[in-house]
């Protein structure tokens, strides 16, 4: 009677389903109850993964069409040895650029080299909207801020717009980083005495030579100087 009684205990134990087998077993039956929304979940997933990859491959394809493009331009502007002669003979290039490439890194920097472009060709014009243009999409990077800024200054310059040069100029003597910050204020310098306005203009020749000690500009400045003295 005892070895029938264990042997019917046993029984009863090799009956019970363990906890984790319990929840492999409902594991299994959901998957089977709903294997196919599980089919469509893995599929979204791929289909997601796909997307991106292809998104991915695009974006990298038209970075390296638009860098393509942009050295080609390039290359015919300097063969053209001439200014005005490189601008007419790029400028459609460049615009089919920015109508089809604008989003890539190589599509924003060509809009910056075109201003130049036009700025070396007179067209002073065209080469401010351009400048404009590459601050707002630069805006968030101080060292090409600064730059473009100095750009939109010279382009002012060459425009006869004072006042707003001398607001670019400005601009990057408060700016964050201090590239070209010796530049703007030999600028101001030079215009403030362009309109005999003495006293700033050797305020910017002393701030030249107090603040950037290894600038270009010190000896200049230090000349302007002792000549307002």
């Amino acid at each position: 009677m005892a070895d029938q009684s264990i042997s019917n205990e046993r029984k009863k134990e090799l009956e019970l389903v363990d906890p984790f087998q319990e929840n492999l077993l409902k594991i299994i039956k959901y998957a089977k109850d709903y294997k196919n929304q599980l089919i469509l979940i893995a599929g979204a997933f791929v289909l997601i993964a796909v997307v991106f990859s292809g998104i991915m491959y695009s974006f990298k394809k038209a970075e390296n069409t638009a860098t393509l493009l942009v050295s080609q331009a390039l290359n015919k502007y300097i063969k053209s040895n001439d200014s005005e002669k490189g601008y007419q003979e790029t400028k459609n290039d460049f615009q089919t650029i920015f109508t089809e490439y604008a989003n890539t890194t190589a599509g924003k920097l060509a809009k910056v080299k075109f201003a130049q472009i036009c700025y070396d060709a007179s067209k002073f014009d065209q080469s401010y909207k351009y400048y404009q243009e590459s601050l707002e999409i630069f805006k968030n990077e101080v060292l090409m801020e600064n730059f473009l800024l100095a750009s939109l200054g010279y382009v002012c310059l060459a425009r006869k717009d004072i006042e707003e040069a001398k607001k670019y100029f400005h601009q990057i003597e408060n700016g964050k980083t201090d590239l070209l910050k010796d530049e703007a204020s030999f600028s101001l310098a030079m215009l403030y005495e362009a309109a005999n306005n003495t006293d700033e203009s050797k305020k910017m020749y002393e701030k030249i030579v107090m603040d950037y000690e290894n600038s270009i500009y010190m000896p200049i400045a230090k000349s302007k100087i002792e000549e307002i003295k």
